[in-house]
């Protein structure tokens, strides 16, 4: 793994790569490091070109999976059919998100829709700001 590190600090110090001054610039946010940066780049920015936000979401597996059957209808979460990796990823920099970035609308938005339920509730409002 320490071998592993070393190459990709050697290759961002280095190398003149599109996708690396895409990790160079992910590392600017604060609460983001080298992993982090290089497989958000790696899994998503890596090898396509997004239009918008939802289609991030399913890549990543964020997309909704609603039940309908005539009379009822429920969501049952989302479909998870994604990059596993890259929807932990994004769900770790949501956490590190809300933690670093303090004066954030979306740490606002969080507090205020999921501040005063429980862990389980805390933990579905992470999956709502990795979607955002």
């Amino acid at each position: 793994m320490a071998a592993v590190e070393a190459e990709r600090r050697a290759q961002r110090h280095a190398s003149t790569d599109a996708r690396i001054d895409q990790v160079r610039q992910l590392m600017l946010l604060k609460g983001m490091g080298i992993n982090g940066a290089w497989l958000v780049v790696r899994a998503f920015f890596g090898w396509r070109a997004f239009k918008h936000r939802r289609e991030v979401g399913g890549v990543a597996g964020f997309t909704p999976t609603p039940y309908h059957s005539g009379e009822r209808a429920r969501e049952q979460g989302m479909t998870k059919s994604g990059n596993r990796h890259g929807r932990w990823m994004t769900t770790e920099l949501a956490w590190s998100w809300l933690r670093f970035q303090p004066d954030r609308a979306l740490r606002g938005w969080f507090r205020e829709r999921f501040g005063s339920g429980g862990k389980r509730v805390r933990r579905m409002g992470m999956v709502a700001v990795a979607r955002k």
